[in-house]
């Protein structure tokens, strides 16, 4: 990492400590825990690194090796509305801790991120490294609930982005060679060991070369419909509800979507069919990771891949390439879109001795597809890994 040897170039003294949070894949529970679904996921070996010193003053300055422009602002006289740039989610986070702790102490960083961007929670990543330091300096000890909470707050009410808990709790929560199995609608979560009768395996990121800003995508219009569905079937049922806002397709039971849904609108029902499906395949997956069964399991990942496609709608063209060579390239137990699926990459639980024949045949086909990306897309190999250590 170049973050240490850039901060001692620029502020010609060494940073007082590293921060890190790794970014996280999401094989099984896509797009379902904004409707307080279940989740599947796991830390990686690789994320955002800050190095950083305190600041009396309260002053945080900050310089990302990845985007251009400095940010600077006071811990208490944090901007009342995002700038549109990088740095809004730091000053989301500093909003949002601010208003649950008192904070005297700045810091200034250089904060670097280890892969591309896109697909990984690399958002959730970058709040979370540096609250942790932020934390650190002003000596405050949050719980891993509350870095949560925080961190989700700071994309919802600050960044504009509707996300659940999948991504921050995944960077909190996991543990290294452990499936993360959580239920976002109580945040009651097991920790599921891979055990010695399970196949080898690590984790491939396949970039597509395309970065994405979810605030501008489909994101957000993908959750009014799912709740849009719910609100719909809640009514067509006779089941009490409250706001639109609040309505989750969590709280409609399975057999009150399977009699009312032909009087849904095609999407919203599409929408729902993603949601339901998904769960059972949450619940099933972490079956077969508890058995060893990763065969299965990734074939689970290969079907959530497809109804994101079929069902969600999501994904562009470039991903739904990836997508296609994935299934068709041995090695590979299961893939999909990793992240929202506008853009950013795919990722894949593969066989380790297939290691370069798949990096050599998903890049061709892919590059072929897509020519003019070649320099931008990129393959990288990771390994499971612990959340941030708060």
């Amino acid at each position: 990492m170049r973050c240490e040897e850039v901060y001692e170039q620029f502020y010609h003294k060494e940073p007082q400590a590293v921060a890190f949070c790794p970014y996280r894949i999401s094989p099984l529970g896509a797009h379902i825990d904004h409707q307080l679904g279940k989740v599947n996921g796991m830390a990686v070996n690789k994320g955002i690194h800050m190095a950083y010193r305190p600041k009396k003053n309260g002053i945080i300055e900050l310089q990302s090796l990845n985007f251009p422009k400095r940010a600077q602002f006071h811990v208490n006289s944090v901007p009342e509305t995002k700038e549109g740039d990088w740095a809004d989610h730091l000053r989301g986070a500093a909003k949002m801790l601010g208003e649950k702790c008192r904070l005297k102490i700045g810091l200034s960083g250089i904060i670097e991120g280890s892969l591309p961007i896109g697909g990984l929670s690399s958002s959730a990543a970058v709040i979370i490294c540096f609250l942790s330091a932020l934390c650190k300096v002003n000596d405050i000890h949050l719980s891993t609930k509350e870095m949560i909470l925080t961190a989700k707050a700071a994309e919802n009410k600050y960044v504009g982005v509707n996300c659940g808990k999948l991504d921050q709790s995944c960077e909190v929560l996991s543990r290294k060679n452990h499936l993360l199995y959580l239920d976002t609608k109580d945040d009651s979560y097991e920790l599921i060991p891979t055990g010695p009768e399970m196949k080898p395996y690590k984790v491939a990121i396949f970039f597509s070369g395309l970065e994405r800003s979810l605030a501008t995508s489909g994101y957000n219009l993908r959750q009014d419909e799912c709740k849009a569905a719910a609100y719909a079937l809640m009514g067509f049922s006779g089941m009490e509800y409250g706001t639109f806002e609040s309505s989750r397709l969590r709280d409609v039971p399975l057999e009150v979507f399977e009699q009312y849904k032909d009087r849904l609108p095609k999407l919203w029902r599409r929408r729902a069919q993603h949601y339901y499906t998904e769960f059972a395949r949450a619940e099933k997956g972490a079956e077969l990771w508890r058995k060893g069964d990763l065969a299965g399991y990734g074939q689970l990942i290969f079907e959530s891949g497809k109804s994101s496609i079929e069902n969600y709608e999501c994904g562009c063209d470039e991903l739904k390439k990836l997508y296609e060579i994935m299934v068709k390239t041995p090695g590979i137990y299961g893939g999909r879109f990793s992240g929202a699926g506008f853009k950013g990459c795919c990722m894949a639980l593969i066989d380790p001795e297939y290691t370069e024949e798949i990096e050599a045949k998903v890049t061709k086909g892919y590059l072929k597809a897509f020519p003019a990306l070649e320099g931008k897309y990129s393959f990288h190999l990771c390994e499971s890994a612990d959340g941030v250590e708060l």
